[in-house]
This record gives C-alpha cells, sequence and structure tokens, in this order.
C-alpha cells in the first residue's frame, strides 16, 4: 500500500525479495508527478491500483531517477509525459532496441546486458513480451528543471553520483522532501561492488545544497535528517581511511583516525572504497 507522508506526497515502498525500488507520487492542485515506474509492467499496474484509491489529481508527469531496469521498466503503463535527463535518454535507447522474447533475454544474461534477475521478473511481470517495445520519454533536459503541478513545485536535477552518471534527484521544496532514487549507493564494476570515491564528496554537497528533513531512497525507502547525517558520516569517514588497494592498510588507518574500529557499516564502506583502488588500477 501507499505511505503517506504529507496531504501532497506518498510513496510506494521498495520491496527487496522482488527487487521492486520506492516510487513516488507528488501532488499539486492540478496534477500529480510520478516518481519512477517500477521494474515491471505489473509492478507499475499494483503502484496505480493504489493511486487510484486516492483523491488525488491525474498523473500528469513521471520522472525516472537513472537508467538502471528496476527503475523503468514499468513506464508503459502510466500515461504521463515521461522526464529524463538527457544522458539517461541515451542510455534508455539500447532497451527501447531490444527485443524480449525467451532467446533474446538469455542472450542478453550471457552477454552481461541484463541480469538473471531482470530476466526472471520480465518473464513472470511482463506479459505480451512478443510485442513489448520500450517507450520513449517526452521531455529531455540537461541540468535541471522545475515542474508546477498547481501550488506544488518540484526541482528536478540531474547529479553525478556514485551509482550512476545519470542519477536524477527530485526535490519538494514546501515539504522539504527529496527523492534520490539510487543515487547514494555504490555500484557493481567486473563483479566488484564499489564507491567512487572521487564521487562521493562533490555527489555529498549536490544533495545538502537543498534544505531537505525527508530523503526518499530507492532501496530504503524513508529516512528523515538524522539517520542521513549518519550515513553521510560513516561514508565520508570510511573513504578519508583509504588511500590505495590495501584493506589492512585501510582499516589501520581508520583506528588511528578514529581511536576505535569500524563499525560494520563503516567496514562495508572501507571494503567498497578499497574496490575502486583495484577497479582504478586495472
Amino acid at each position: 500500500m501507499l505511505n503517506k507522508i504529507s496531504d501532497t506526497i506518498y510513496y510506494f515502498p521498495n520491496q527487496d525479495d522482488k527487487d521492486r525500488p520506492t516510487l513516488g507520487l507528488v501532488c499539486g492542485d492540478q496534477y500529480s508527478l510520478i516518481i519512477d515506474s517500477g521494474n515491471s509492467t505489473q509492478h507499475a499496474i499494483d503502484f496505480l491500483l493504489e493511486i487510484e484509491n486516492l483523491n488525488v489529481p491525474p498523473v500528469k508527469y513521471m520522472v525516472i531517477t537513472h537508467a538502471h531496469w528496476d527503475h523503468f521498466l514499468g513506464m508503459n503503463e502510466i500515461d504521463a509525459t515521461i522526464i529524463v535527463n538527457s544522458l539517461t535518454n541515451e542510455l534508455l535507447k539500447k532497451w527501447r532496441n531490444y527485443t524480449f522474447d525467451d532467446k533474446s533475454l538469455h542472450e542478453y544474461v550471457g552477454n552481461n546486458e541484463m541480469s538473471s534477475m531482470c530476466m526472471e521478473i520480465i518473464q513472470s511481470e511482463v506479459p505480451n513480451r512478443a510485442s513489448f517495445k520500450l517507450r520513449s520519454p517526452d521531455v529531455i533536459f540537461e541540468d535541471t528543471l522545475t515542474i508546477d503541478l498547481g501550488n506544488k513545485i518540484c526541482i528536478i536535477e540531474r547529479i553525478n553520483a556514485t551509482h550512476t552518471d545519470d542519477s536524477t534527484i527530485i526535490y519538494i521544496p514546501d515539504e522539504k522532501v527529496i527523492f534520490l532514487g539510487d543515487c547514494p549507493y555504490g555500484t557493481t564494476t567486473n563483479s566488484l561492488f564499489h564507491y567512487k570515491q572521487s564521487l562521493l564528496l562533490p555527489m555529498i554537497e549536490d544533495i545538502q545544497k537543498f534544505d531537505a528533513e525527508l530523503f526518499l531512497l530507492g532501496h530504503e525507502s524513508i529516512c528523515d535528517s538524522n539517520e542521513m547525517n549518519i550515513f553521510w558520516e560513516e561514508l565520508t569517514t570510511a573513504s578519508q581511511a583509504v588511500t590505495s588497494s590495501s584493506l589492512e592498510n585501510a582499516v589501520a588507518c581508520f583506528k588511528l583516525d578514529n581511536k576505535r574500529g569500524p563499525n560494520d557499516n563503516e567496514l562495508f564502506f572501507i571494503k567498497a572504497f578499497v574496490n575502486d583502488y583495484i577497479i582504478q588500477s586495472q
């Protein structure tokens, strides 16, 4: 079911067992805006059915936060103006050329163009796969875009993030709510999960320039300012300890600088920053 943040903002919580990210709904006096369309036709349908139970203005816009399949594969089901940044648009072009029969899906998985989880979700939650073709976005922006839903402003901005280069965030100033998609997360390259250390501080600065009190993340749902600050602190403290591809040296440096050992989150982040050094050296 939809969770209510305020009279004008709702979210459909993430479901890790189905690889479903958080989806958002922002309502103005005239129109509503959806944030991400879900990982499949069925995910989008489930979301729309929940929206139908609300007395809200018609959905006019949909913003896709980045070009990862679990955030956009439901877009065909939603009758709205699709908004993406220019890099997301380029990345989606590949998906618009895909065919979704079993033979093609197995080829994409074999070529590492698609995960096996993505294939399984498509097979089980995208009907009419033989004729399925991903829609094209309607509005393509470069850096920032402002949408007025009727006494409800949404600021849409592309940022360089540790998760993807095409990350888009959505800020609602009067509510001090920001939808981050997956941008604060790391990524996987050559089977190694890593955090792009060079992008960490610029990303945090880009997010913190917005006066936000509630943060919606793709796979954690909602965090308040205190929880988000702890997350940033653990990330930055871990990053400062890593100056090479040596995990042993990074942990020793962390202990020296902080007069304690890393907690579980910090150790996870330290390993991810070490992996970033390994990726950069390959």
